[in-house]
């Protein structure tokens, strides 16, 4: 096709081929020239320019990035001094401290704050998400435990980026009481950096990217991060290195653009802040003189025209490719996803039914009890029935009404049984309502009575004043509580004095506690694992307490179990508490 097109073209300058031809390539040595020298002047200028430019930019950055570093670095030695705090952590009343923390967190401008106690508890937090997590093995507070001054640190996140925290020990009369912890909010650089068009990474001392405009980056070494070129990356940078003659030597390559790197070392901890800009503001300066001067020659205009229809053409091709690809990629994600939302479904139901199975499960090892409970009343039932029979024939109607009325009084009491068993066997109500946990912990009691009294378990409640209620399902509340219950008691199994202590408290969350004095737990990090058991074979299958802390979770709460410090293990659950105005929003 192309000499189809040209032969004509040649056939009508045939009157003028000699000297035409020696002026077109005169016409073209010099317009190649001539565009050359002005590109390469324009070029070196501009250049310096741009570089002028992003070393300007590096020291904001820097001065920034730094500044932001050292208003946070004070913070630690002065919230360790705060006597509001030190005497939450000696008197381990913290209930005020996290609204305290939060009135702080403002003003200072810091990502969250923590407080942790000298067992690396969190007590108090911005973030009440995070209360009562253990720091104990984080770096962060042992560190800050072994020193007197403020430790920075920085940790790689699970999910990709980094963590930047101040430490310090707070001291009371010598001794460390706790860890003030400030997290420094150096995602917000990145945020901002986001809507330039420069590439900006940071590396701390050991070469590893902390911070980057490019999430992938994170955790890579410049080098490698450099490295991170798709194939049809690879294909474009080659066509731009090879149209790309207005630029000079690139510093590197970024996603098939030539850049200008520029590194700049920032004065904390060995960290380097380092700037990737594009050529694109210096090509399209150059370009624009350039095209006044190629609109002079109209042969060489012709001809770019056909470089650039031909590489048009190879770009298109690539796209088009690129375009199919995706398509099929999303087909591909479509059907996963679909299949992905079956399956949540089936795991859903299948959670229902399992919870379903464990509170009959509970409702079978308890049924031996409850049939005791109901033997005492049916043989006394009896005795009555023989009595009433004798004092009627003896024509004494009033003292058989009597031995009546403690009949009825019995067929009550077995009634009261067997709604206990009915309500524990229901399923959950689907909707929530307002519970009192005072309510619902007598009725779990009321339950496991018969279990309480034939082991002569000591039981110690305390309970507040005033009535302490949640939003939630009062069935699913009780399954969980009785789930606690049995576990204490069969704690308390090899112990002479068996002791079970129920604490009911209302706080920023309603917390129940149960403590018993058994033997403790050997491995908390598995205890809420299904299938997890401590006990004999036959005795439980290990769902109870996995299945309480998801009932626990959907209610918006957390259960969490540890060692008691004078033996034995304590489990507390936290729901959030329903006040006047949740209440009245419900």
């Amino acid at each position: 096709m192309a000499d189809k097109d040209t032969s004509p073209t040649l056939r009508r300058a045939g009157p003028f081929s000699g000297r035409a031809r020696i002026a077109l390539v005169l016409l073209l040595m010099g317009a190649v020239g001539t565009v050359w020298v002005t590109n390469w002047l324009l070029t070196e200028r501009f250049t310096e320019t741009t570089r002028n430019r992003a070393e300007l930019r590096l020291a904001l950055y820097s001065g920034n990035l730094i500044s932001e570093l050292r208003r946070n670095a004070i913070v630690p030695e002065l919230l360790a001094r705060d006597k509001a705090l030190i005497d939450a952590l000696n008197a381990q009343d913290y209930a005020q401290s996290s609204q305290r923390l939060i009135s702080f967190v403002d003003e200072i401008g810091a990502a969250s704050l923590m407080l942790l106690d000298r067992e690396g508890r969190s007590v108090a937090a911005t973030d009440r998400n995070r209360l009562g997590e253990s720091h104990r093995t984080a770096p962060y507070f042992l560190d800050a435990v072994r020193t007197n001054a403020t430790v920075f640190t920085e940790i790689e996140r699970e999910a990709g980026g980094f963590r930047f925290t101040y430490s310090r020990r707070m001291e009371s009369g010598g001794d460390t009481v706790g860890v003030i912890v400030v997290e420094v909010d150096l995602a917000k650089f990145e945020r901002a950096w986001a809507g330039i068009s420069d590439a900006v990474m940071v590396t701390n001392s050991s070469g590893v990217i902390v911070l980057a405009t490019e999430p992938r980056w994170r955790g890579m070494t410049p080098e490698e991060a450099l490295e991170q070129q798709s194939d049809d990356g690879a294909i474009e940078r080659a066509i731009a290195a090879a149209a790309d003659w207005t630029a000079s030597t690139a510093d590197a390559y970024l996603r098939g653009d030539a850049v200008l790197r520029i590194d700049g070392r920032i004065p904390f901890r060995g960290w380097t802040l380092s700037t990737f800009t594009t050529y694109s503001s210096v090509r399209e300066r150059v370009n624009a003189v350039l095209a006044l001067e190629i609109m002079g020659f109209a042969i060489l205009a012709a001809l770019v025209f056909y470089a650039l229809s031909r590489k048009t053409a190879l770009r298109m091709a690539l796209f088009q490719r690129d375009a199919n690809e995706l398509r099929a990629l999303n087909a591909r994600l479509q059907r996963e996803i679909a299949e992905r939302e079956k399956v949540q479904k089936n795991l859903a139901v299948a959670e229902q039914s399992l919870a379903q199975s464990s509170k009959l499960a509970a409702l079978g090892e308890m049924s031996a009890a409850v049939s005791h409970e109901l033997n005492q009343p049916l043989a006394a039932m009896k005795t009555y029935l023989a009595g009433a029979r004798l004092l009627l024939r003896r024509n004494r109607p009033d003292e058989a009404l009597t031995a009546f009325h403690r009949i009825d009084d019995l067929i009550e009491r077995m009634g009261a049984i067997t709604r206990q068993l009915k309500g524990f066997a229901r399923k959950g109500q689907e909707t929530f309502s307002p519970v009192d946990m005072g309510e619902a912990l007598a009725s779990s009691l009321s339950m496991m009575e018969p279990q309480l009294k034939s082991r002569r378990v000591k039981i110690t409640r305390l309970l507040p004043d005033t009535p302490v209620k949640v939003m939630g399902d009062r069935m699913r509340i009780e399954q969980v509580l009785v789930n606690l219950l049995r576990n204490a008691l069969d704690a308390t199994k090899s112990v002479d004095d068996p002791q079970v202590e129920i604490i009911l408290a209302a706080g920023e969350t309603a917390t129940l506690s149960v403590r018993d004095n058994g033997d403790g737990i050997e491995d908390l990090d598995a205890l809420f694992e299904p299938f997890y058991t401590t006990k004999a074979p036959g005795d439980g299958v290990g769902l109870g307490l996995a299945i309480s802390s998801g009932i626990v979770s959907e209610l918006g709460g957390r259960l969490t179990a540890r060692n008691g410090e004078d033996g034995g293990a304590v489990f507390e659950m936290q729901l959030p508490v329903l006040n006047a105005a949740s209440e009245a929003a419900e």
